[in-house]
């Protein structure tokens, strides 16, 4: 080799060491930087400098009490455990987490006690960086402490969603002062990061882990914008603003929280309840019911304009509200019973006698949103996706083409009821004196419908004489919330009426909803009992999509695959929201995905402002 061949060589050589070390450097820097905020795809729509949301006032008064009725009880302050009926606020006012979520983006977060989240392109682990100003109500800073604190508290003893999410956090360090970084066991899911930004905060040196799960009345320190001021047990809570409040001044809390106290007072019934709403006792109301809707908002307040009725555009999915079927059950195991079921459930009757055709039929369980499956051919990515699985999804499903069954809305349902009983005959079943008998053992075809709010009762009722002309025996038993509620997180239940919301980034929480995983462990939302591996194939593929486009083939393979099992009873929605109030509550002029956010509302400071 001459000199000059070897020179040359050297310096190449040289260089490609130079690219290399560049190339690392450059792929360090890529891989995970400090960010002011993260998207659950794609870049987060608000950039590191913006003053406030677009769907705040961010000159908004503050000032004034806001008093909301509830209807229900509660008997503990505590909502991060399943014991006990927490009282509501707890959560939004008095303690925060590390990041706060925008309500006008699918998923987007942006820093609240953390000025910062870094996460690399795979996201198999997220740092968080605190704020040096960051304090509880009692003066004292969080620290990286109390944020691995809470970590291994609500691993161990929060809520069953809390242990389930938490579990998938590998390891967990504190990688500098203000600093903690929290690696996933799970590479795959790409919500990671964001679910960790929404973890609650609370205080190590406030909380003794060893009664945590304990209901309690006593007020609970926290980082938040508020602190209870006052609590009569069961009947009211009240929530006074801090004046020491850390965080005022944040963009993400520019306009929010106006109200110097908000005030939750508890009623025994909705007739109670709407009463005092209508004397200016409670200020704020959201209506579900369209008979009370259509008719009962014509009170002297109301024509006087100081009562205001408003209905208001939603951009977020209707969700799924529906009648479950608990499969655990030996009567709702074979899939042709529940078909059958659904049938005998006359939807169109029942909307226009009694709710006066202001409901929308849900025929998804994502329904008002680019998410939903229904009416939609597959995409290629959703065939790819379900090709593992081929007799996963109904035919129909699969091409767009399938509706719920429909009724002529004569009450009759003649129609469906012969197909009903065709399908309960091909499962083993058979009329015998108007009874329908397993053919058999003889055994009669009944079941119990739960419920705890006697508002339930009117539709219930209409199903359970649909279903006797088809001989099946159903009965309606309400009972109070406690029972009620120990009832349904043991699934030691027949059907109940359950409504599951969504948003236009569904995550973790289908998992905890509709898993092989949930559905064998108490506390979960897997109401439904759903153990079925293509349905855990679609969540994972959800939650592992880097794009939205993939995403939203992943959701709606999902939805395809849900509704194909046929394991609820859909039933409906409405079409906006509809809220009244009293004219001195004022609110932004955009809205947010959800409508209202009552936390960026504000009282006017004279009634001309009100007029």
């Amino acid at each position: 080799m001459t000199a000059h061949t070897r020179q040359r060589t050297q310096s190449m050589l040289w260089a490609g060491f130079i690219a290399l070390i560049a190339g690392m450097s450059l792929g360090l820097s890529a891989a995970a930087e400090p960010r002011h905020g993260i998207a659950m795809h794609g870049d987060p729509k608000y950039g590191p400098d913006f003053k406030a949301f677009d769907y705040v006032n961010p000159d908004a008064p503050k000032g004034g009490k806001l008093v909301r009725a509830v209807q229900g009880s509660f008997d503990s302050l505590n909502p991060l455990i399943i014991k006990g009926e927490a009282a509501p606020g707890m959560r939004q006012y008095v303690y925060e987490s590390l990041m706060a979520r925008a309500q006008d983006e699918p998923f987007s977060l942006y820093g609240l006690l953390a000025e910062s989240i870094e996460t690399p392109p795979d996201r198999s682990w997220v740092a968080f960086t605190l704020r040096e100003e960051a304090r509880f109500s009692d003066g004292e800073p969080v620290t990286v402490e109390d944020v691995i604190f809470s970590h291994a508290l609500l691993r161990d003893r929060g809520r069953p969603n809390h242990q389930f999410y938490y579990a998938k956090v590998e390891k967990v360090e504190k990688t500098g002062p203000r600093t903690v970084k929290f690696t996933f066991n799970d590479e795959g899911d790409r919500e990671m990061p964001l679910i960790m930004g929404l973890m609650p905060v609370l205080p190590e040196h406030a909380i003794d882990p060893e009664t945590f799960e304990e209901t309690t009345l006593e007020p609970p320190v926290g980082s938040g914008p508020y602190v209870v001021s006052e609590v009569d047990p069961g009947s009211r809570i009240t929530f006074a603003r801090d004046p020491d409040y850390w965080g005022r001044d944040l963009p993400v809390n520019r306009g929010h929280y106006n109200f110097d106290k908000i005030q939750y007072d508890f009623y025994r019934d909705a007739n109670a309840m709407f009463e005092a709403f209508k004397k200016g006792v409670s200020m704020f109301m959201t209506e579900a019911d369209p008979g009370q809707w259509a008719r009962e908002y014509e009170f002297p307040a109301v024509r006087e304009g100081k009562v205001l009725r408003k209905e208001f555009d939603l951009e977020l999915p209707a969700g799924m509200n529906a009648l479950v079927f608990n499969t655990r059950r030996e009567v709702f195991a074979d899939e042709r019973v529940r078909r059958a079921l659904i049938k005998l459930f006359d939807f169109e009757w029942m909307n226009a006698k009694l709710f006066h055709g202001l409901y929308e039929r849900s025929q998804s369980y994502f329904a008002r949103s680019e998410l939903s499956a229904h009416g939609k051919p597959a995409d290629p990515r959703e065939q790819e996706l379900l090709a593992p699985f081929p007799d996963a999804v109904d035919p129909a499903i699969m091409k767009g083409t399938y509706s719920l069954p429909k009724s002529d809305g004569s009450g009759r349902n003649r129609k469906q009821l012969r197909a009903a009983l065709k399908l309960l005959r091909e499962a083993g079943y058979e009329l015998k004196g108007g009874r329908l008998v397993n053919a058999r053992t003889g055994k009669p075809m009944q079941f119990e419908i739960l419920a705890a709010d006697p508002e339930q009762e009117r539709l219930l009722l209409t199903y359970t004489r649909a279903l006797k002309r088809a001989g099946i025996e159903a009965t309606v038993r309400i009972v109070d919330s406690a029972q009620y509620q120990r009832r349904k997180q043991t699934y030691d239940f027949d059907m109940i009426q359950n409504r599951w919301p969504s948003s236009l980034s569904p995550g973790n929480e289908q998992t905890f909803r509709w898993s092989s995983k949930a559905a064998e462990r108490e506390g979960t939302f897997n109401y439904a009992g759903v153990k079925n591996e293509s349905v855990d194939a679609m969540i994972a593929a959800m939650l592992s999509a880097k794009s939205r486009e993939d995403f939203v083939s992943a959701v709606r393979a999902l939805d395809r695959v849900l509704m194909s099992g046929h394991y609820v009873i859909p039933l409906f929605h409405l079409p906006k929201l509809w809220v009244a109030h009293w004219h001195q509550l004022q609110h932004p002029e955009t809205p947010p995905f959800n409508g209202v956010d009552i936390d960026t509302w504000w009282m006017a400071t004279d009634l001309a402002e009100a007029q």
